[in-house]
Protein backbone atom coordinates (compact mmCIF):
# COMPACT_ATOMS: atom_id res chain seq x y z
CA UNK A 1 0.00 0.00 0.00
CA UNK A 2 1.40 3.37 -1.02
CA UNK A 3 -0.30 5.71 1.42
CA UNK A 4 1.59 7.27 4.29
CA UNK A 5 -0.83 7.89 7.19
CA UNK A 6 0.11 10.84 9.39
CA UNK A 7 -1.63 11.43 12.76
CA UNK A 8 -3.94 14.43 12.86
CA UNK A 9 -2.86 17.33 15.10
CA UNK A 10 -5.91 19.02 16.66
CA UNK A 11 -4.29 22.20 18.01
CA UNK A 12 -2.55 23.31 14.77
CA UNK A 13 -5.72 22.51 12.83
CA UNK A 14 -7.81 24.57 15.25
CA UNK A 15 -5.44 27.53 14.99
CA UNK A 16 -5.52 27.28 11.21
CA UNK A 17 -9.33 27.19 11.25
CA UNK A 18 -9.46 30.27 13.46
CA UNK A 19 -7.04 32.07 11.13
CA UNK A 20 -9.11 31.28 8.03
CA UNK A 21 -12.40 32.19 9.74
CA UNK A 22 -10.83 35.42 11.02
CA UNK A 23 -9.64 36.42 7.54
CA UNK A 24 -13.04 35.67 5.99
CA UNK A 25 -14.88 37.54 8.76
CA UNK A 26 -12.57 40.53 8.38
CA UNK A 27 -13.10 40.67 4.61
CA UNK A 28 -16.88 40.26 5.08
CA UNK A 29 -17.00 42.96 7.76
CA UNK A 30 -15.16 45.47 5.60
CA UNK A 31 -17.30 44.65 2.55
CA UNK A 32 -20.58 44.88 4.46
CA UNK A 33 -19.59 48.10 6.19
CA UNK A 34 -18.58 49.84 2.96
CA UNK A 35 -21.70 48.58 1.18
CA UNK A 36 -24.05 49.62 3.99
CA UNK A 37 -22.49 53.08 4.20
CA UNK A 38 -22.85 53.53 0.47
CA UNK A 39 -26.49 52.42 0.38
CA UNK A 40 -27.94 53.49 3.77
CA UNK A 41 -25.52 56.05 5.10
CA UNK A 42 -24.62 56.15 8.78
CA UNK A 43 -27.53 53.88 9.73
CA UNK A 44 -26.17 51.05 7.56
CA UNK A 45 -23.71 49.61 10.12
CA UNK A 46 -26.40 49.90 12.83
CA UNK A 47 -28.73 47.79 10.70
CA UNK A 48 -26.00 45.14 10.38
CA UNK A 49 -25.54 45.00 14.16
CA UNK A 50 -29.30 44.71 14.59
CA UNK A 51 -29.38 41.72 12.26
CA UNK A 52 -26.49 40.08 14.10
CA UNK A 53 -28.20 40.66 17.44
CA UNK A 54 -31.46 39.27 16.08
CA UNK A 55 -29.66 36.19 14.82
CA UNK A 56 -28.11 35.55 18.24
CA UNK A 57 -31.57 35.93 19.82
CA UNK A 58 -33.00 33.42 17.34
CA UNK A 59 -30.40 30.80 18.20
CA UNK A 60 -30.91 31.27 21.93
CA UNK A 61 -34.64 30.73 21.39
CA UNK A 62 -34.27 27.45 19.53
CA UNK A 63 -36.95 24.87 20.39
CA UNK A 64 -36.22 21.20 19.90
CA UNK A 65 -39.89 20.32 19.28
CA UNK A 66 -40.16 22.77 16.38
CA UNK A 67 -36.93 21.49 14.84
CA UNK A 68 -38.12 17.88 15.19
CA UNK A 69 -41.49 18.69 13.61
CA UNK A 70 -39.78 20.28 10.62
CA UNK A 71 -37.41 17.31 10.44
CA UNK A 72 -40.30 14.86 10.21
CA UNK A 73 -42.01 17.07 7.63
CA UNK A 74 -38.86 17.04 5.50
CA UNK A 75 -38.54 13.27 5.96
CA UNK A 76 -42.09 12.62 4.70
CA UNK A 77 -41.66 14.97 1.75
CA UNK A 78 -38.51 13.14 0.66
CA UNK A 79 -40.39 9.83 0.69
CA UNK A 80 -43.23 11.33 -1.34
CA UNK A 81 -40.66 12.38 -3.94
CA UNK A 82 -39.76 8.69 -4.42
CA UNK A 83 -36.23 9.04 -3.13
CA UNK A 84 -36.00 5.33 -2.39
CA UNK A 85 -36.04 4.49 -6.10
CA UNK A 86 -32.26 4.63 -5.77
CA UNK A 87 -32.51 1.13 -4.28
CA UNK A 88 -33.62 -0.14 -7.69
CA UNK A 89 -30.41 1.10 -9.32
CA UNK A 90 -28.40 -0.27 -6.40
CA UNK A 91 -30.02 -3.71 -6.70
CA UNK A 92 -29.45 -3.84 -10.47
CA UNK A 93 -25.75 -3.03 -9.99
CA UNK A 94 -25.23 -5.81 -7.48
CA UNK A 95 -27.31 -8.35 -9.38
CA UNK A 96 -24.96 -8.20 -12.37
CA UNK A 97 -21.69 -7.08 -10.76
CA UNK A 98 -20.85 -10.62 -9.71
CA UNK A 99 -20.68 -11.67 -13.38
CA UNK A 100 -17.88 -9.21 -14.15
CA UNK A 101 -15.97 -9.06 -10.85
CA UNK A 102 -15.76 -12.76 -9.98
CA UNK A 103 -12.26 -14.23 -10.33
CA UNK A 104 -10.82 -10.94 -11.55
CA UNK A 105 -7.39 -11.89 -10.23
CA UNK A 106 -5.68 -15.12 -9.13
CA UNK A 107 -4.33 -13.24 -6.11
CA UNK A 108 -6.93 -13.43 -3.30
CA UNK A 109 -5.84 -10.09 -1.82
CA UNK A 110 -6.27 -8.33 -5.17
CA UNK A 111 -9.68 -9.94 -5.68
CA UNK A 112 -10.84 -8.72 -2.27
CA UNK A 113 -9.51 -5.25 -3.08
CA UNK A 114 -11.55 -5.14 -6.31
CA UNK A 115 -14.76 -6.22 -4.57
CA UNK A 116 -14.43 -3.84 -1.63
CA UNK A 117 -13.49 -0.89 -3.84
CA UNK A 118 -16.48 -1.55 -6.09
CA UNK A 119 -18.93 -1.66 -3.17
CA UNK A 120 -17.67 1.52 -1.49
CA UNK A 121 -17.55 3.47 -4.76
CA UNK A 122 -21.00 2.28 -5.81
CA UNK A 123 -22.47 3.37 -2.48
CA UNK A 124 -20.73 6.74 -2.67
CA UNK A 125 -21.76 7.42 -6.28
CA UNK A 126 -25.39 6.48 -5.62
CA UNK A 127 -25.97 8.22 -2.28
CA UNK A 128 -24.32 11.55 -3.12
CA UNK A 129 -26.49 12.48 -6.17
CA UNK A 130 -29.63 11.65 -4.18
CA UNK A 131 -28.84 13.89 -1.21
CA UNK A 132 -27.42 16.59 -3.51
CA UNK A 133 -30.65 16.92 -5.45
CA UNK A 134 -32.83 16.67 -2.34
CA UNK A 135 -30.94 19.33 -0.42
CA UNK A 136 -30.55 21.73 -3.36
CA UNK A 137 -34.16 21.58 -4.51
CA UNK A 138 -35.99 21.32 -1.17
CA UNK A 139 -36.22 24.97 -0.10
CA UNK A 140 -36.55 26.46 -3.62
CA UNK A 141 -39.40 24.06 -4.38
CA UNK A 142 -41.16 25.00 -1.12
CA UNK A 143 -40.78 28.68 -1.97
CA UNK A 144 -42.06 28.12 -5.52
CA UNK A 145 -45.08 26.14 -4.29
CA UNK A 146 -45.57 28.67 -1.44
CA UNK A 147 -45.72 25.83 1.11
CA UNK A 148 -42.97 27.50 3.13
CA UNK A 149 -45.17 30.56 3.62
CA UNK A 150 -47.46 28.50 5.85
CA UNK A 151 -44.51 27.41 7.97
CA UNK A 152 -42.92 30.82 8.50
CA UNK A 153 -46.24 32.34 9.63
CA UNK A 154 -46.09 30.02 12.64
CA UNK A 155 -43.81 30.77 15.63
CA UNK A 156 -40.84 29.24 13.80
CA UNK A 157 -37.44 30.85 13.32
CA UNK A 158 -35.68 30.68 9.99
CA UNK A 159 -32.70 28.78 11.38
CA UNK A 160 -35.09 26.10 12.68
CA UNK A 161 -36.30 25.65 9.10
CA UNK A 162 -32.66 25.23 8.05
CA UNK A 163 -31.96 22.71 10.83
CA UNK A 164 -35.16 20.80 10.06
CA UNK A 165 -34.18 20.51 6.42
CA UNK A 166 -30.64 19.38 7.25
CA UNK A 167 -31.74 16.79 9.82
CA UNK A 168 -34.56 15.51 7.61
CA UNK A 169 -32.42 15.04 4.50
CA UNK A 170 -29.63 13.54 6.61
CA UNK A 171 -32.01 10.96 8.11
CA UNK A 172 -33.27 10.00 4.66
CA UNK A 173 -29.73 9.71 3.34
CA UNK A 174 -28.66 7.83 6.46
CA UNK A 175 -31.39 5.21 6.05
CA UNK A 176 -30.43 4.71 2.41
CA UNK A 177 -26.75 4.53 3.34
CA UNK A 178 -27.25 1.98 6.13
CA UNK A 179 -29.40 -0.24 3.93
CA UNK A 180 -26.96 -0.17 1.03
CA UNK A 181 -23.91 -0.68 3.26
CA UNK A 182 -25.40 -3.77 4.98
CA UNK A 183 -26.40 -5.21 1.60
CA UNK A 184 -22.92 -4.46 0.25
CA UNK A 185 -21.24 -6.15 3.22
CA UNK A 186 -23.33 -9.31 2.77
CA UNK A 187 -22.57 -9.24 -0.96
CA UNK A 188 -18.82 -9.07 -0.31
CA UNK A 189 -18.98 -12.04 2.07
CA UNK A 190 -20.83 -14.08 -0.55
CA UNK A 191 -18.53 -13.10 -3.42
CA UNK A 192 -15.22 -13.78 -1.66
CA UNK A 193 -14.18 -17.44 -2.16
CA UNK A 194 -13.85 -19.63 0.90
CA UNK A 195 -10.12 -19.99 0.28
CA UNK A 196 -9.67 -16.20 0.51
CA UNK A 197 -11.91 -15.40 3.48
CA UNK A 198 -8.96 -15.76 5.86
CA UNK A 199 -7.55 -12.62 4.22
CA UNK A 200 -10.74 -10.68 4.89
CA UNK A 201 -9.33 -8.96 7.98
CA UNK A 202 -8.45 -5.49 9.23
CA UNK A 203 -4.76 -5.33 10.02
CA UNK A 204 -3.62 -2.89 12.70
CA UNK A 205 -0.17 -1.46 11.85
CA UNK A 206 2.28 0.46 14.01
CA UNK A 207 4.54 2.64 11.85
CA UNK A 208 7.99 3.90 12.71
CA UNK A 209 10.23 6.77 11.65
CA UNK A 210 12.46 5.99 8.65
CA UNK A 211 16.11 7.01 8.27
CA UNK A 212 18.91 5.78 6.01
CA UNK A 213 22.59 4.90 5.91
CA UNK A 214 24.54 5.07 2.65
CA UNK A 215 26.70 2.34 1.16
CA UNK A 216 29.60 3.43 3.40
CA UNK A 217 27.49 3.23 6.57
CA UNK A 218 27.13 6.99 7.08
CA UNK A 219 23.86 8.73 7.93
CA UNK A 220 21.95 9.84 4.85
CA UNK A 221 18.79 11.87 4.23
CA UNK A 222 17.52 9.35 1.68
CA UNK A 223 18.54 6.23 -0.15
CA UNK A 224 19.75 5.81 -3.71
CA UNK A 225 17.76 7.34 -6.57
CA UNK A 226 17.41 4.67 -9.26
CA UNK A 227 15.69 6.99 -11.73
CA UNK A 228 12.11 6.15 -10.79
CA UNK A 229 9.80 9.10 -11.52
CA UNK A 230 7.75 8.30 -8.42
CA UNK A 231 9.91 9.53 -5.52
CA UNK A 232 7.83 7.74 -2.89
CA UNK A 233 10.53 5.11 -2.31
CA UNK A 234 14.28 5.30 -1.84
CA UNK A 235 16.59 2.37 -2.55
CA UNK A 236 19.40 0.74 -0.61
CA UNK A 237 22.20 -1.04 -2.43
CA UNK A 238 22.72 -4.75 -1.91
CA UNK A 239 25.78 -6.26 -0.19
CA UNK A 240 26.94 -2.90 1.18
CA UNK A 241 26.64 -1.07 4.49
CA UNK A 242 23.51 0.67 3.22
CA UNK A 243 20.60 0.40 5.63
CA UNK A 244 16.98 1.45 5.94
CA UNK A 245 16.29 2.04 9.63
CA UNK A 246 12.86 2.14 11.30
CA UNK A 247 12.53 3.45 14.86
CA UNK A 248 9.33 2.33 16.58
CA UNK A 249 7.96 4.04 19.69
CA UNK A 250 5.48 3.11 22.45
CA UNK A 251 5.33 -0.58 21.53
CA UNK A 252 4.89 -1.51 25.20
CA UNK A 253 1.58 0.42 25.24
CA UNK A 254 0.27 -1.11 22.01
CA UNK A 255 1.32 -4.75 22.09
CA UNK A 256 -1.13 -7.07 23.89
CA UNK A 257 -0.16 -8.18 27.36
CA UNK A 258 1.46 -11.60 27.47
CA UNK A 259 2.60 -11.48 23.83
CA UNK A 260 5.18 -14.14 22.96
CA UNK A 261 6.11 -13.01 19.47
CA UNK A 262 6.20 -9.97 17.20
CA UNK A 263 4.89 -9.76 13.65
CA UNK A 264 6.86 -7.67 11.14
CA UNK A 265 5.13 -7.10 7.82
CA UNK A 266 6.74 -5.49 4.80
CA UNK A 267 5.90 -4.64 1.18
CA UNK A 268 9.29 -3.72 -0.26
CA UNK A 269 9.98 -3.18 -3.97
CA UNK A 270 13.04 -4.30 -5.95
CA UNK A 271 15.15 -2.60 -8.62
CA UNK A 272 17.27 -5.13 -10.55
CA UNK A 273 20.44 -4.06 -12.34
CA UNK A 274 20.56 -7.48 -14.01
CA UNK A 275 17.88 -10.11 -14.50
CA UNK A 276 19.56 -13.09 -12.83
CA UNK A 277 17.15 -15.83 -11.77
CA UNK A 278 13.83 -14.01 -12.17
CA UNK A 279 12.00 -16.72 -10.22
CA UNK A 280 14.21 -16.19 -7.20
CA UNK A 281 13.59 -13.16 -5.01
CA UNK A 282 16.12 -10.68 -3.70
CA UNK A 283 17.45 -11.54 -0.24
CA UNK A 284 16.96 -9.11 2.64
CA UNK A 285 17.55 -9.26 6.38
CA UNK A 286 16.20 -7.66 9.54
CA UNK A 287 18.47 -6.62 12.40
CA UNK A 288 16.75 -5.78 15.70
CA UNK A 289 18.65 -3.19 17.72
CA UNK A 290 18.41 -1.81 21.24
CA UNK A 291 20.28 1.49 20.91
CA UNK A 292 20.49 2.05 24.67
CA UNK A 293 21.98 -1.33 25.60
CA UNK A 294 23.87 -1.75 22.28
CA UNK A 295 22.25 -5.12 21.63
CA UNK A 296 21.92 -6.31 18.05
CA UNK A 297 20.08 -9.46 16.94
CA UNK A 298 20.15 -10.45 13.26
CA UNK A 299 17.20 -12.46 11.99
CA UNK A 300 17.49 -15.12 9.24
CA UNK A 301 17.52 -13.76 5.66
CA UNK A 302 14.30 -13.94 3.63
CA UNK A 303 13.25 -13.53 0.03
CA UNK A 304 11.41 -10.33 -0.87
CA UNK A 305 8.17 -11.12 -2.69
CA UNK A 306 7.23 -8.09 -4.74
CA UNK A 307 3.61 -6.92 -4.89
CA UNK A 308 2.82 -9.17 -1.95
CA UNK A 309 3.04 -8.70 1.77
CA UNK A 310 5.94 -10.38 3.54
CA UNK A 311 5.02 -11.42 7.09
CA UNK A 312 7.73 -12.56 9.50
CA UNK A 313 7.00 -13.85 12.99
CA UNK A 314 9.80 -12.90 15.40
CA UNK A 315 9.99 -15.34 18.30
CA UNK A 316 10.67 -14.12 21.82
CA UNK A 317 13.93 -16.04 22.35
CA UNK A 318 16.71 -14.80 20.07
CA UNK A 319 20.48 -14.64 19.97
CA UNK A 320 22.59 -11.53 19.49
CA UNK A 321 25.51 -11.12 17.08
CA UNK A 322 27.84 -12.65 19.68
CA UNK A 323 25.69 -15.75 20.06
CA UNK A 324 24.31 -14.83 23.49
CA UNK A 325 20.62 -15.45 24.19
CA UNK A 326 18.45 -12.32 24.36
CA UNK A 327 14.79 -11.78 25.12
CA UNK A 328 12.79 -9.84 22.54
CA UNK A 329 10.59 -7.97 25.03
CA UNK A 330 13.02 -7.57 27.93
CA UNK A 331 16.29 -6.91 26.09
CA UNK A 332 15.50 -5.54 22.63
CA UNK A 333 12.28 -3.57 23.24
CA UNK A 334 13.32 -1.03 25.87
CA UNK A 335 10.85 1.62 27.11
CA UNK A 336 8.63 0.72 24.17
CA UNK A 337 11.37 1.56 21.63
CA UNK A 338 12.71 -0.80 18.99
CA UNK A 339 15.01 -0.17 16.04
CA UNK A 340 14.77 -2.39 12.96
CA UNK A 341 17.55 -2.19 10.40
CA UNK A 342 16.90 -3.60 6.94
CA UNK A 343 19.72 -4.55 4.59
CA UNK A 344 19.77 -5.98 1.08
CA UNK A 345 22.02 -9.05 0.80
CA UNK A 346 22.02 -9.58 -2.98
CA UNK A 347 24.92 -7.78 -4.63
CA UNK A 348 24.25 -5.21 -7.38
CA UNK A 349 20.52 -5.21 -6.64
CA UNK A 350 18.51 -2.50 -4.88
CA UNK A 351 15.74 -2.72 -2.31
CA UNK A 352 13.07 0.02 -2.46
CA UNK A 353 11.61 1.17 0.85
CA UNK A 354 9.22 3.83 2.16
CA UNK A 355 7.99 4.58 5.67
CA UNK A 356 4.77 2.52 5.48
CA UNK A 357 6.55 -0.42 3.79
CA UNK A 358 7.48 -1.92 7.16
CA UNK A 359 5.32 -1.99 10.28
CA UNK A 360 4.70 -3.94 13.44
CA UNK A 361 1.43 -5.81 13.00
CA UNK A 362 -0.83 -5.87 16.04
CA UNK A 363 -3.64 -8.45 16.44
CA UNK A 364 -6.10 -8.16 13.56
CA UNK A 365 -9.55 -6.68 13.94
CA UNK A 366 -12.74 -7.76 12.25
CA UNK A 367 -13.21 -6.78 8.64
CA UNK A 368 -16.68 -5.52 9.54
CA UNK A 369 -15.14 -2.90 11.86
CA UNK A 370 -12.95 -1.48 9.09
CA UNK A 371 -15.73 -1.71 6.48
CA UNK A 372 -18.27 0.26 8.49
CA UNK A 373 -15.62 2.81 9.39
CA UNK A 374 -15.24 3.37 5.65
CA UNK A 375 -19.02 3.72 5.40
CA UNK A 376 -18.85 6.27 8.23
CA UNK A 377 -16.56 8.37 6.02
CA UNK A 378 -19.14 8.24 3.22
CA UNK A 379 -21.79 9.29 5.76
CA UNK A 380 -19.76 12.32 6.83
CA UNK A 381 -19.36 13.38 3.21
CA UNK A 382 -23.10 12.92 2.73
CA UNK A 383 -23.79 15.25 5.68
CA UNK A 384 -21.42 17.82 4.18
CA UNK A 385 -23.28 17.69 0.86
CA UNK A 386 -26.64 18.04 2.62
CA UNK A 387 -25.53 21.11 4.61
CA UNK A 388 -23.84 22.67 1.57
CA UNK A 389 -26.90 22.06 -0.61
CA UNK A 390 -29.33 23.53 1.94
CA UNK A 391 -27.04 26.52 2.44
CA UNK A 392 -26.78 27.17 -1.30
CA UNK A 393 -30.55 26.80 -1.75
CA UNK A 394 -31.17 29.39 0.96
CA UNK A 395 -30.01 32.23 -1.31
CA UNK A 396 -30.23 30.90 -4.90
CA UNK A 397 -32.68 28.79 -6.88
CA UNK A 398 -32.50 25.01 -7.27
CA UNK A 399 -30.53 24.73 -10.54
CA UNK A 400 -27.91 27.25 -9.41
CA UNK A 401 -27.66 25.62 -5.98
CA UNK A 402 -27.11 22.25 -7.66
CA UNK A 403 -24.36 23.62 -9.90
CA UNK A 404 -22.70 25.43 -7.00
CA UNK A 405 -22.75 22.36 -4.74
CA UNK A 406 -21.50 20.09 -7.52
CA UNK A 407 -18.73 22.56 -8.33
CA UNK A 408 -17.62 22.65 -4.69
CA UNK A 409 -17.64 18.85 -4.59
CA UNK A 410 -15.60 18.43 -7.77
CA UNK A 411 -13.03 21.07 -6.83
CA UNK A 412 -12.73 19.64 -3.31
CA UNK A 413 -12.13 16.14 -4.63
CA UNK A 414 -10.01 16.77 -7.72
CA UNK A 415 -8.25 20.14 -7.55
CA UNK A 416 -7.23 20.28 -3.89
CA UNK A 417 -3.72 18.79 -4.44
CA UNK A 418 -3.01 21.49 -7.03
CA UNK A 419 -4.09 24.26 -4.62
CA UNK A 420 -1.96 22.74 -1.86
CA UNK A 421 1.09 22.71 -4.13
CA UNK A 422 0.43 26.23 -5.39
CA UNK A 423 -0.02 27.81 -1.95
CA UNK A 424 2.90 25.95 -0.37
CA UNK A 425 5.41 27.85 -2.56
CA UNK A 426 6.48 24.53 -4.17
CA UNK A 427 5.00 25.40 -7.54
CA UNK A 428 7.83 25.92 -9.99
CA UNK A 429 7.89 29.21 -11.85
CA UNK A 430 6.50 31.44 -9.10
CA UNK A 431 3.14 33.20 -9.06
CA UNK A 432 1.02 34.67 -11.83
CA UNK A 433 3.13 37.75 -12.58
CA UNK A 434 6.41 35.87 -12.38
CA UNK A 435 5.10 33.13 -14.66
CA UNK A 436 4.01 35.71 -17.26
CA UNK A 437 7.40 37.41 -16.97
CA UNK A 438 9.21 34.10 -17.51
CA UNK A 439 7.09 33.31 -20.57
CA UNK A 440 7.82 36.72 -22.12
CA UNK A 441 11.55 36.46 -21.33
CA UNK A 442 11.75 32.76 -22.31
CA UNK A 443 13.11 31.79 -18.89
CA UNK A 444 12.67 28.23 -17.65
CA UNK A 445 11.27 27.71 -14.13
CA UNK A 446 14.66 26.65 -12.70
CA UNK A 447 16.44 29.88 -13.67
CA UNK A 448 16.60 32.29 -10.69
CA UNK A 449 15.48 35.87 -11.30
CA UNK A 450 17.87 38.78 -10.96
CA UNK A 451 17.80 40.64 -7.65
CA UNK A 452 16.30 43.89 -8.95
CA UNK A 453 13.62 46.18 -7.56
CA UNK A 454 10.98 45.37 -10.25
CA UNK A 455 11.53 41.64 -9.76
CA UNK A 456 11.27 41.99 -5.98
CA UNK A 457 8.02 43.98 -6.28
CA UNK A 458 6.63 41.40 -8.69
CA UNK A 459 7.48 38.53 -6.34
CA UNK A 460 6.04 40.44 -3.36
CA UNK A 461 2.73 40.91 -5.21
CA UNK A 462 2.70 37.22 -6.11
CA UNK A 463 3.41 36.32 -2.50
CA UNK A 464 0.53 38.49 -1.29
CA UNK A 465 -1.74 36.87 -3.87
CA UNK A 466 -0.70 33.40 -2.70
CA UNK A 467 -1.52 34.34 0.89
CA UNK A 468 -5.01 35.39 -0.19
CA UNK A 469 -5.36 32.18 -2.21
CA UNK A 470 -4.24 30.21 0.87
CA UNK A 471 -7.32 31.50 2.68
CA UNK A 472 -9.62 31.15 -0.32
CA UNK A 473 -8.67 27.52 -0.97
CA UNK A 474 -10.22 26.60 2.37
CA UNK A 475 -13.58 27.68 1.01
CA UNK A 476 -13.47 24.28 -0.74
CA UNK A 477 -13.52 21.31 1.65
CA UNK A 478 -11.04 18.52 1.06
CA UNK A 479 -13.65 15.90 0.17
CA UNK A 480 -10.92 13.42 -0.68
CA UNK A 481 -10.15 13.03 3.04
CA UNK A 482 -13.50 11.26 3.48
CA UNK A 483 -12.38 8.48 1.14
CA UNK A 484 -11.28 5.66 3.44
CA UNK A 485 -11.67 2.88 0.88
CA UNK A 486 -7.89 2.57 0.47
CA UNK A 487 -7.57 1.30 4.02
CA UNK A 488 -10.51 -1.09 3.78
CA UNK A 489 -9.66 -2.46 0.33
CA UNK A 490 -6.04 -3.14 1.30
CA UNK A 491 -7.05 -5.01 4.44
CA UNK A 492 -6.14 -2.35 7.01
CA UNK A 493 -8.14 -1.02 9.89
CA UNK A 494 -9.18 2.60 9.36
CA UNK A 495 -7.04 4.53 11.87
CA UNK A 496 -8.72 6.95 14.24
CA UNK A 497 -5.96 9.57 14.37
CA UNK A 498 -5.06 9.62 10.67
CA UNK A 499 -8.46 9.18 9.00
CA UNK A 500 -11.55 9.36 11.19
CA UNK A 501 -10.58 12.25 13.49
CA UNK A 502 -9.58 14.62 10.64
CA UNK A 503 -12.81 13.76 8.79
CA UNK A 504 -14.92 14.58 11.84
CA UNK A 505 -12.97 17.79 12.47
CA UNK A 506 -13.35 18.81 8.81
CA UNK A 507 -17.11 18.24 8.95
CA UNK A 508 -17.54 20.33 12.09
CA UNK A 509 -15.27 23.08 10.76
CA UNK A 510 -17.40 23.61 7.64
CA UNK A 511 -20.87 22.77 8.91
CA UNK A 512 -20.89 25.49 11.59
CA UNK A 513 -20.21 28.49 9.31
CA UNK A 514 -22.40 27.05 6.54
CA UNK A 515 -25.42 26.78 8.86
CA UNK A 516 -24.88 30.34 10.11
CA UNK A 517 -24.66 31.58 6.52
CA UNK A 518 -27.85 29.69 5.60
CA UNK A 519 -29.67 31.20 8.59
CA UNK A 520 -28.93 34.81 7.66
CA UNK A 521 -29.46 34.15 3.94
CA UNK A 522 -32.95 32.75 4.51
CA UNK A 523 -33.75 35.40 7.11
CA UNK A 524 -32.98 38.23 4.70
CA UNK A 525 -34.54 36.54 1.67
CA UNK A 526 -37.88 37.49 0.16
CA UNK A 527 -40.06 34.38 0.25
CA UNK A 528 -41.92 34.66 -3.01
CA UNK A 529 -41.80 32.71 -6.20
CA UNK A 530 -40.13 34.48 -9.09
Amino acid sequence: MSHDPVPFQILPALLQWLAVVGIILAISAVTLTVTSLATSGATGPLMIFEQIGGGIHDWLSTAGRRVWALTMLTFREAFRRKTLLVFVVFAILFLFAGWFLADTSPDPSMQIKVLVTFVLRAISWLILPVVLLLSCWGLPEDIRARSLHTVVTKPVYRHEVILGRIFGFSIVGGLVLVTMSVAGYIWILRQVPESAKSRLVARVPVYGALTFKDREGNDAAAGVNTGDEWMFRSYIEGNTKGRAIWDFQHLDQQLPSGAEDLLLESSFQVFRTYKGNIEKGILAQYILVNTDKKIRAALPPFEVHEFRDNVLKVERNLTDEEGKPVDLFNDLIHDGKLRVEVRCLTAAQFLGVARPDLFVRLPDRSFAVSYFKGIFGVGLMMVMIVVLGVTASSFVKGPIATILTLFMLLVGRMARPFFDELTSAQHMGGGVLESIYRIVKHLNPQTPLEDTLPNNIMQWIDSAGLNVMWALKYLFPDFQSFNMSEYVANGFDVPWSAAMLPSIALTVAYVIPWIILAHFSLKLRELEAK
